[in-house]
């Protein structure tokens, strides 16, 4: 038996005795009035809180004390502790391959929201893993995918029941994996790939063109194309870009493509950089352009996709440099890589509690403006909750309830 898998396994709740079961429409509450008492409170706001109660009503967190009346008896939660519902900012899930722009490599235009499948199984696993809130992007197999967009990971009937942001920013890719299946046309093209680009600096050369057609349109209208307004809005800040890169190289691209603009004065792109696994390597430059990363799933032999290599102590690293760090199961399906998981790794690797916490809480919902909603405890925000049976990301403990939205999705208590 796979020692990995049950250590992994430990993380999400499990309903009956099948490990691989997960919660069903029939599994939760519909109530939003609960009472959740814990032994010990994260925040994710720095502040922890000993025998706590967390009064939640419609939907929203009424209140966060130490007060110990409770009202009604029936709506009562006991759990040891209690987080807020974890955000995955690079989620990867329920998406087809619909959502790529099969005819051109920059499609700016492109949403994800139109190809999103809410009825993948994988929306029950991340509820009960306590993954609360996602973000969902395009695949990377365009050099400028699209618009992603924040999801909860359980609500009503419908994606806008679920929606938290729309547009909430847009995605492209440096590396290997635009290019892929690209072949030069040599005379007659031969199929649909024979196009450019067909190496890392074909993609970085798109990113540019993309940029500075974007900014000379004004002038010359013979530059414009499909889905100019969006990176228009990223040139302005006003729209998130966010770019994966796994290697020192494609980090040092996107870096270097951000500082270009705003040295050419086209414009100040909010940029955060997904998959950064080297980003170990030269944390001074994130640290000077001040932009944030999102941590792919550590990898047990240390290589990641793109042949990057990922070290133990990439998060601790950034985080000594002040670079925010969010952390991210990349829609994993093994339990070993689940979001929680992720917060054990970084710990192991030198990460204290707290940052790890904020790693999969509230970093990656500031990441993403949403954090005025979720991401964190506090009273007024929305009630997504991750209840657990002992300290948060310990090999030992797990999650055995959550409620999201004011819903009980998973509910801690035994089974009669």
């Amino acid at each position: 038996m796979n020692v990995q898998w049950i250590l992994g396994g430990l993380v999400c709740a499990t309903l009956g005795t099948t490990a691989l079961a997960f919660p069903s429409a029939q599994d939760k509450d519909e109530r939003k009035a609960w009472v959740v008492r814990a032994e010990k409170i994260y925040t994710s706001t720095g502040r922890a809180i000993d025998k706590g109660t967390i009064t939640v009503n419609n939907g929203k967190i009424s209140s966060v004390t130490t007060a110990s009346d409770v009202s009604d008896s029936t709506s009562e939660l006991k759990v040891y502790a209690v987080t807020a519902g974890l955000v995955d900012a690079s989620a990867r899930i329920g998406v087809s391959m619909e959502s790529v722009e099969q005819s051109r490599e920059v499609a700016p235009e492109m949403r994800v929201a139109n190809a999103i499948d809410l009825h993948s199984p994988e929306w029950d696993r991340q509820v009960a893993c306590g993954v609360t809130t996602v973000l969902v992007n395009p695949p990377d197999y365009d050099v400028v995918g699209g618009l992603g967009i924040v999801l909860k990971t359980a609500g009503g009937e419908g994606l806008a029941a679920r929606t938290l942001k729309p547009d909430a920013v847009l995605r492209g890719a440096i590396g290997s994996q635009p290019s892929q299946n690209n072949h030069p046309a040599f005379g007659r093209p031969t199929d649909f790939y024979s196009r450019r680009p067909t190496t890392r600096m074909g993609v970085e050369w798109e990113w540019r063109k993309a940029f500075w057609d974007t900014a000379q349109s004004k002038q010359d209208p013979s530059k414009a194309f499909p889905g100019m307004e969006r990176l228009a809005d990223v040139l302005e800040g006003k729209l998130t870009l966010s770019i994966q890169a796994w290697t020192t190289q494609d980090i040092r691209t996107a870096v270097f493509l951000k500082e270009e603009m705003e040295r050419e004065g086209l414009g100040k792109p909010r940029l955060f950089i997904d998959a950064a696994a080297e980003a170990w390597k030269e944390p001074q430059l994130l640290a000077r352009s001040k932009t944030p990363v999102v941590l792919p799933p550590f990898p047990v032999v240390g290589r990641t996709e793109d042949g990057a290599f990922m070290a133990w102590n990439v998060a601790q690293l950034l985080v000594e440099q002040g670079i925010p760090v969010a952390l991210s199961a990349h829609g994993a399906s093994s339990f070993e890589d689940r979001l929680a998981m992720q917060a054990g790794y970084a710990m192991r690797g030198g990460l204290s509690f707290e940052n790890a916490l904020q790693a999969v809480t509230i970093q990656p919902a500031r990441l993403l403006g949403v954090e005025e909603r979720v991401g964190s405890i506090e009273v007024g925000k929305d009630a997504d909750l991750a209840l657990w049976n002992g300290e948060p990301f310990e090999p030992t403990s797990r999650v055995v309830g959550v409620i999201v939205d004011g819903v009980l999705r998973v509910d801690p208590r035994p089974k009669n």
